[in-house]
């Protein structure tokens, strides 16, 4: 990962350029400083209650599938130099008997030159076409917040990372540098159960993931780029990333690993017809099992995705997606997979529906969100209805059903998770 330092070095180059630009041993210009920056500091939030409920009888979890008060706090200052933000979630959270803090974003933003921008600190990062569904974005997430009733947005979780864009009348490029490994919030058994294949059926707080996770600053570093054109209002992209398997993706005698991955891929989104079309693709080479020989390392994979959305009535949109995961080395997993483990497809076959209709001057949001996978045969299905009282206040309800026919696929295995639930948001 000889280049991530270079990365690195660029990034505290362009810092160092910017921040001496700017500054002064004048006193006089320090108090200006503050003084200004009292002025263009913006402050917003929320104020939210979320509870839910399980469906479905679970021995291994909590009825309770959410249950919490939140209070977000965003902090906006923008000034002549450049931007900073912070934003934090203080919460209480009955499911775990406790109150917490995630601190969702800190960070600086830049403008060394009119080709560069720079943004160093905490931060939430996506790119790529898929409508929940992602290849190329290999920024962190959040299942857990997804599949338990949270605002779609906290599917998301932050990377500590620094992002340096580059703009070019040919193409733009982003490279984002991450000094230490940030894996997902993945299942790891203490909310949400999920299928334990060691002991060959479901677990949950009695059988806890615990993980060997890459933890050197500047050593388990992750690296991804995307170079990206827009030509004739069609966007063209190109990514790349070095890394580790976000979610566990390896197992040593103890414990789930995260091996060494590399992710190749392309994207093409414009307008189609009436609506807008998307295909994206992406190699994920699986580094430390290239041959597919090693039955506790996930094989290499291609990864590809088709969509396209459209509105086919007034405040009525559809939008629909079909993905494929193709296992690489498919004789030699089947060879080596330990006996009486159930076996993945060669090719996993998904279709997503999204279908989100506006009422009432738009302030109702009807909307359905289906996973199917007839190759799995389970179904994911996330209903939800949001009510805009006013330009502060909203009500939601939703739900999130697994089913299924076999206990071991992935949407299939969440089936005891299904849960309703509701929610509260003020904002301010």
């Amino acid at each position: 990962m000889k280049y991530s330092y270079i990365i690195f070095l660029i990034f505290v180059f362009s810092l160092s350029i910017t921040l001496s630009a700017n500054a002064s041993n004048d006193e006089e210009s320090k108090y200006t400083f503050f003084n200004e920056l009292k002025e263009v500091t913006e402050i917003h939030g929320f104020y939210e209650m979320r509870g839910g409920y399980r469906l479905q009888n679970d021995k291994y979890e909590k009825d309770m599938s959410i249950m919490e008060n939140r209070l977000q706090l965003d902090i906006f200052s923008y000034f002549e130099s450049g931007d900073v933000a912070v934003k934090g979630d203080f919460f209480g959270d009955l499911v775990n008997e406790q109150a917490d803090f995630d601190l969702r974003e800190a960070n600086f933003f830049l403008r060394p030159t009119e080709f560069m921008d720079v943004k160093v600190g905490r931060q939430i990062l996506t790119w790529g076409t898929g409508d929940l569904v992602f290849i190329n974005d290999m920024f962190p997430k959040d299942w857990q917040s997804f599949f338990i009733g949270r605002d779609t947005e906290y599917l998301k979780a932050p990377s500590d990372a620094a992002k340096i864009s580059l703009f070019s009348d040919w193409a733009d490029l982003d490279i984002v540098f991450t000094p230490q490994f940030d894996p997902d919030r993945f299942i790891n058994g203490s909310r949400i159960s999920y299928w334990n294949s060691n002991l060959g059926r479901t677990a949950g707080n009695d059988m806890i993931v615990h993980t060997d996770k890459p933890n050197r600053w500047f050593k388990d570093n992750e690296i991804a780029a995307r170079l990206y054109k827009n030509i004739n209002n069609y966007e063209l992209a190109l990514y790349g990333y070095q890394g580790y398997w976000k979610s566990p993706g390896g197992q040593n005698t103890a414990q789930a690993t995260f091996p060494d991955l590399n992710v190749y891929g392309a994207s093409l989104r414009g307008v189609v017809g009436k609506g807008i079309g998307n295909v994206e693709i992406g190699y994920y080479e699986s580094e430390e099992d290239e041959s597919g020989n090693n039955s506790m390392i996930n094989n290499s994979e291609m990864r590809y995705l088709v969509g396209y959305t459209q509105e086919i009535g007034r405040d009525f949109t559809l939008g629909l997606q079909y993905y494929i995961e193709h296992l690489q080395d498919f004789c030699q997993y089947k060879n080596y997979l330990p006996a009486g483990q159930p076996a993945r497809d060669e090719l996993r076959h998904l279709t997503t529906v999204r279908l989100t209709k506006l009422l009432m001057n738009q302030d109702l949001r009807l909307s359905l969100f289906t996973y199917f996978s007839p190759s799995d045969k389970d179904v994911y299905m996330r209903p939800n209805i949001n009510y805009k009282v006013d330009d502060n206040m909203a009500i939601e309800t939703g739900a999130n059903i697994f089913f299924g026919d076999y206990p071991h696929t992935f949407f299939s295995q969440f089936q005891n998770d299904t849960n309703i639930y509701m929610g509260f948001r003020y904002n301010f």
